[in-house]
């Protein structure tokens, strides 16, 4: 029976594992010899105190959806996908090469076909280590964590050879003008001077923020209606919960292995939307940056349910704009996120249960969980 009721395993246990991380950090950020209140108030500034800073956050925040939703729906299946840097690596590869070789006449047209190669590319690349899984055995974090490096050596050698463009950096070409997908400033400029009038200021300043935010909310959906509203949905979760139960049921395991990182491959690899054909326009060697394992910490904060991964994405979207701010105005080095981001990792994951069991306690000393009394027979036994 449970002991606290969903909504308080879904806000209180990630709100006050947020709150333990919060203050430790402030420790660190005391013994480093500033003040914790300044530097909040300068990562929020940061992070949302005028609509260019908005943009970055929200930039980083798609790339985490994608990544959070790959770990969510493999885990759903009871498999940890470490993966997700390679499989968005290779993804930006596949991407590179709809952008560079098919004549595109709009974006419109472009971002679809971008979508499915980058998807198809990670899809791809998570495949091999789900059959690893499913015929031979072979645990899926162990392969996933070495496919990351073959996939960095393999985009290495794309971008120095077939692909390189001229010049020192392993970069492609600039993408075509008709691939380039459109950033915020250029949706809602032109919307806010019509409406407002041709003098008014613009509302997004320049960031790389742009339109494949709302291709992870279409994600976020979509992950939603497969996981609770569809019959392979139903059986990944069944198999996560019980695998001996799922193969009684007649579900076969190598299907739902397979799907399920096939899945979570493909979301992966659709995060080089973003970075290649939204920001960067080509392909560059380091363009994951760490949100393949950021999307770890996302999906684990938020509960591997969408609206979780997506609240936790634009809070870690926020620690790193926030922490590029606080960086460049204080003594405090950029890596202090890194440990922030390690602390709510911690707590969430490792620490769960700390703060999940007085939390149980609460509730069940409020009386949650306890079945009622049965009523007295009015009957008198015989005697």
């Amino acid at each position: 029976m449970d002991k606290m009721p969903p909504w308080a395993d879904a806000v209180l246990v990630p709100l006050f594992s947020l709150i333990l991380a919060a203050i430790i950090s402030a420790i660190v950020i005391l013994l480093i010899g500033e003040d914790p209140w300044e530097a909040v108030k300068l990562m929020v500034d940061g992070a949302f105190g005028n609509t260019r800073n908005i943009g970055y956050t929200l930039y980083y925040a798609t790339n985490f959806i994608f990544t959070g939703l790959a770990v969510a729906v493999a885990f759903h299946a009871r498999m940890f996908n470490i993966g997700g840097e390679g499989q968005a690596l290779l993804g930006g590869l596949g991407g590179a090469y709809a952008a560079l070789y098919v004549p595109w006449p709009h974006w419109s047209l472009a971002i679809l076909g971008g979508a499915v190669a980058s998807a198809a590319f990670g899809a791809a690349w998570a495949a091999i280590p789900a059959y690893l899984q499913a015929k031979r055995g072979s645990h899926i974090v162990i392969t996933t964590i070495m496919f990351n490096f073959i996939a960095a050596a393999l985009l290495n050698y794309f971008l120095v050879g077939p692909l390189k463009a001229p010049g020192m950096e392993p970069a492609t070409e600039t993408f075509p003008a008709a691939t380039h997908l459109p950033s915020f400033e250029t949706m809602f400029d032109p919307l806010w001077k019509a409406i407002a009038g041709p003098e008014a200021d613009v509302i997004f300043q320049r960031s790389p923020a742009n339109i494949t935010f709302f291709l992870a909310l279409l994600a976020c959906v979509a992950v939603w209606l497969l996981i609770w509203r569809t019959r392979i949905g139903y059986q990944i979760r069944a198999f996560g919960w019980s695998q001996p139960a799922a193969r009684y049921a007649g579900y076969s395991a190598t299907k739902l292995i397979m799907t399920a990182m096939l899945i979570s491959g493909g979301l992966s690899g659709l995060m080089a939307v973003n970075q290649a054909m939204g920001d960067a326009e080509r392909l560059v060697l380091n363009a994951v940056e760490g949100a393949g394992f950021i999307g770890i910490a996302v999906a684990l904060m938020g509960r591997n349910h969408p609206v979780g991964v997506l609240l936790a994405a634009i809070l870690f979207g926020a620690l790193y704009q926030g922490g590029a701010e606080l960086a460049f105005w204080t003594s405090i080095p950029r890596e202090m996120i890194v440990v922030i981001q390690g602390l709510v990792i911690l707590f969430t994951g490792a620490l769960d249960n700390m703060v999940r069991m007085p939390l149980e306690r609460l509730f069940v000393a409020g009386g949650y969980g306890k079945r009622p009394k049965a009523p007295k027979s009015p009957i008198k036994p015989a005697e």
